[in-house]
């Protein structure tokens, strides 16, 4: 998705596994003698490249040895500042969490490279984030949501054994079934003049033409997207579509808001023939009114050997505000469950 910019002016330390114990509010925000301490838990990692060193930021919330959870976000080009509405439920779930902008993303370092963003090198980046934060196969749960499901599913294929739990939220996993969704469900679904001249726009290329931003505000992102009146997007919402680095998403994402499409490296991605690879425990999140098809990740929990899928009635891609208390309940409980 792009930057609200215009929608807006358009708009009105490695511990062993404790089981199922829950901290304790004094046990829970006790950074003491910890890495954190200083700086309420944000923290640099420095992670090595083929294009050298750089910094990526992260910032720790709360204190389980386990149940730690690392949030890889959307985009790509996302910020974690979608996530913020995290802080709403995990604390009083006691669950420790991990707020991770990638490479390219808002408080992280953004190298003019083209050649960084690709889903090798975003793996091997969170394999480095993951030893830099000491979780490991007894506490190391990851939730990836949207690309960043993509980048989860990919970590996991090669190295599942330091996690103790999955959970994709709101992808697929195939790039070319999402694109046959949304040109034979979602596109029907629109008046048919609109999705006439959205898609003569996208065959001009004409991306930059504020008549494509405001067709796809009522008939796609508010039904799809965020099933809110704009003028009730959440503020961290808002800030997440601010601060979006249009270079890594049109890179890998492709410039057009229906799919993946052109010449996006993300264009032939599929991984649905190797989910029964993945054996730790995982679990699917769909919306009824998703950009993804709810019946694809519903089948998804079916192929891994350990799966769960959890259905938000209410819930579009951003399932985590449209349809918050089904998604918070459903997740806690997974990882809960996990951890018995």
């Amino acid at each position: 998705m792009k930057s609200l910019l215009s929608i807006r002016q358009l708009s009105p330390a490695t511990s062993e596994n404790t089981g199922s114990h829950t901290p304790s509010v004094a046990e829970y925000f006790n950074y003491s003698g910890t890495e954190g301490e200083l700086s309420g838990g944000a923290r640099r990692i420095t992670i090595t490249t083929p294009q050298g060193g750089f910094y990526v930021w992260t910032k720790r919330v709360g204190n389980n040895p386990a149940m730690k959870l690392l949030l890889l976000h959307g985009g790509p080009g996302g910020t974690h500042e979608a996530f913020e509405c995290f802080d709403s439920y995990l604390p009083k779930a006691g669950i420790e969490y991990y707020y991770y902008d990638q490479l390219g993303s808002h408080y992280s370092d953004k190298p003019d490279d083209n050649s960084l963003w690709n889903i090798d090198r975003f793996v091997e980046e969170v394999e480095q984030v993951r030893q830099a934060l000491h979780l490991d196969k007894n506490n190391f749960y990851l939730l990836g949501h949207s690309w960043g499901g993509i980048l989860a599913t990919e970590y996991a294929l090669k190295y599942q054994h330091h996690l103790k739990g999955l959970i994709i939220s709101n992808m697929m996993s195939s790039v070319p079934a999402y694109n046959q969704y949304a040109d034979e469900v979602l596109g029907p679904q629109m008046p048919a003049e609109v999705l006439v001249e959205i898609k003569q726009i996208e065959a001009e290329n004409d991306f930059t033409n504020p008549r494509y931003m405001e067709l796809l505000l009522p008939h796609f992102y508010t039904k799809h997207a965020l099933r809110m009146p704009m003028e009730q997007w959440p503020d961290p919402v808002l800030r997440m579509f601010d601060h979006m680095n249009q270079t890594v998403y049109v890179q890998m994402q492709g410039p057009s808001e229906f799919g993946i499409r052109g010449n996006a490296s993300l264009l032939h991605w599929d991984r649905s023939r190797d989910l029964p690879n993945i054996e730790v425990p995982a679990l699917t999140i769909g919306g009824q009114h998703d950009t993804m098809d709810p019946k694809h990740m519903e089948w998804m929990a079916t192929q891994f050997p350990n799966g769960r899928y959890l259905h938000c009635p209410e819930g579009s891609h951003m399932a985590f505000y449209d349809d918050q208390k089904t998604y918070f309940n459903g997740m806690v409980n997974f990882m809960k469950d996990v951890d018995r």
